[in-house]
């Protein structure tokens, strides 16, 4: 038998009404982590795949926004490089500062700062799902606690 939403008591589409949401939040948040993990191990292969062929240059910070940090360097070969995805682990650089950065031999539009790797991800991503499950919690806590009235 299969119940109308227009036949049901007001107590009880509140509490279906809280329901749906305390699941939408908790999808919620698994989406987010899953976005953290996800952006974790891209950063770890990433890093990977320059340590198996890395190259060493000088490189000068052309622009700095907050979407990517765009740096030219020269390999050994005379070839000049502008990453268009911009350099990996850019904190703190400004446009117009000369970084060391390691590259993908075989693919120099694989560029990072050097001296710098995955495990800088492992702080904002943690703080990330820190907060994110900290206002969860609570609120689907909530939301299942509260008694129909």
């Amino acid at each position: 038998m299969v119940v109308q939403h227009e036949n049901l008591a007001p107590a009880q589409r509140r509490r279906r009404l809280r329901r749906v949401v305390s699941r939408v939040l908790l999808a919620l948040g698994g989406v987010v982590t899953f976005l953290c993990v996800v952006f974790v191990v891209a950063a770890w292969t990433e890093d990977i795949a320059i340590d198996r062929n890395t190259g060493y240059a000088n490189a000068e910070v052309v622009s700095d926004s907050v979407t990517r940090t765009l740096v030219r360097f020269y390999t050994p070969d005379g070839a000049e490089y502008v990453p268009q995805t911009g350099v990996l682990y850019p904190a703190g650089l400004n446009a117009g500062d000369v970084v060391e950065v390691e590259y993908r031999q075989d693919d120099p539009e694989l560029v990072r700062v050097a001296g710098r790797g995955a495990v800088v991800t492992l702080l904002p991503v943690g703080l990330t799902l820190l907060a994110v499950w900290a206002v969860l919690v609570p609120s689907v806590w909530a939301l299942r606690r509260v008694r129909a009235a």
